[in-house]
């Protein structure tokens, strides 16, 4: 029998371009496959390329009149509509936009189809992850929305309840939204305050629709939160909120912007953590779903040291091959980077020291300190969406 995890990837991904300035640079994608490569990883995995999502498709979340407006800024820049997110500082218009935003849409949907007719167990696409897009407008990176998309299939071939957690420092706002009325999508945002963050929204108040109350689940924590807060956080929040609704499908999204290097948040999260993050998300899924997992990219801006490694771990870990954080980054990769960016990238698949390891993170059940920003972010969360589960937000 063959692998039974499928990865997204295709050189055309890179063509999601966004101009030399802007900091999502495709540069990170190629890094991830060719660190993912040189330490054997697909090696496990089935590699598979995407097509160019329909039209048709697209518009299952998405506007029409939006479609439209995308294919014409692609096909002229001049000519993109800023009123619908587009020729704008965080979403410049550019040649074949509508084609390469699309492609990363086809690749999520091919995994959800996929793991509906029960070819594969795991799927992984870290091209996608476009959180930020809405359904009538781009924002924040992210063109066409999807992970929307991918839920939105399962829902139409008759699946009762998808999960989605997204651990990316900034709330995944456009899966949320559009799904804010729907009781058969629980969407998990842990993210940065919008106080301090892009896009300014995720409140544990929020908890969706008045047909969908207890559906949004959001954990707003302050800046500089570090390993053992977001770990406390996700732990906290996640795996009761999940094992309540009972989804039999998991989506999530693993930006990893939480990182204390990438360049456009304030928290203080190690590779060590995010990759126990990633372990916490596979589990999950074999506990809740039977394994059925979709993990998606996202956010993350710093694009040698922290993306290729971050998502190399993902995949490694949806493959059932986790690579431990001490094992060496191979000296060939390390070569590519040097003579392509002029810097020789990390030398480590993890940043703590050995006995810093494991990271202790403190279970919910010895207590919450109401002092601790957190802390206080967690039970706020708690309080607003565990008795609609049917869970005590003081106890585990």
């Amino acid at each position: 029998m063959g692998p039974r995890t499928r990865l997204i990837w295709d050189d055309a991904f890179t063509a999601y371009n966004f101009g030399r300035e802007h900091p999502m640079a495709p540069v990170r994608l190629d890094l991830t496959t060719r660190l993912s490569r040189a330490l054997g990883v697909l090696d496990h995995v089935e590699v598979v390329g995407a097509e160019v999502a329909t039209d048709e498709e697209l518009c299952s979340v998405h506007d029409p009149a939006y479609v439209e407006a995308v294919k014409v800024a692609s096909a002229d820049p001049d000519r993109a509509d800023p009123r619908r997110g587009l020729g704008t500082e965080d979403d410049p218009a550019f040649a074949g936009m509508h084609e390469a935003s699309a492609r990363i849409v086809g690749g999520t949907l091919s995994l959800a189809r996929a793991l509906h007719a029960g070819e594969i167990d795991h799927g992984v696409n870290y091209c996608g992850g476009m959180h930020h897009a809405m359904a009538t407008h781009a924002a924040g990176f992210c063109i066409y929305n999807d992970a929307a998309v991918g839920i939105q299939y399962l829902l139409d071939q008759g699946v009762e309840r998808v999960a989605y957690v997204d651990i990316d420092v900034h709330h995944g706002d456009g899966v949320e939204r559009i799904f804010w009325n729907d009781p058969r999508v629980l969407t998990v945002s842990i993210h940065e305050t919008g106080r301090a963050l892009f896009p300014g929204t995720g409140w544990p108040a929020d908890i969706g629709g008045a047909k969908a109350l207890g559906t949004a689940v959001n954990v707003a924590l302050p800046p500089t939160t570090n390993d053992g807060a977001w770990l406390r956080a996700i732990d906290a929040i996640v795996a009761p909120v999940v094992h309540a609704f009972a989804p039999q499908v998991l989506f999530t999204q693993h930006g990893c912007d939480t990182h204390f290097d990438d360049p456009l948040a304030h928290f203080s999260v190690s590779m060590d953590a995010q990759r126990r993050a990633h372990e916490s998300m596979h589990h999950l899924a074999h506990e809740v779903t039977g394994g059925k997992w979709i993990a998606l990219g996202g956010g993350g801006y710093e694009l040698v040291d922290v993306v290729p490694r971050s998502w190399t771990h993902l995949a490694a870990i949806a493959a059932h091959r986790p690579i431990p954080v001490e094992t060496e980054v191979p000296q060939e990769w390390r070569d590519h980077v040097q003579a392509l960016i002029d810097r020789p990238g990390p030398k480590r698949m993890g940043d703590l020291p050995a006995e810093s390891l494991p990271i202790w993170v403190r279970p919910w059940a010895m207590g919450h300190n109401p002092d601790h920003p957190g802390d206080r972010a967690i039970m706020a969360t708690r309080e607003a969406v565990f008795a609609h589960h049917g869970l005590d937000p003081w106890f585990d």
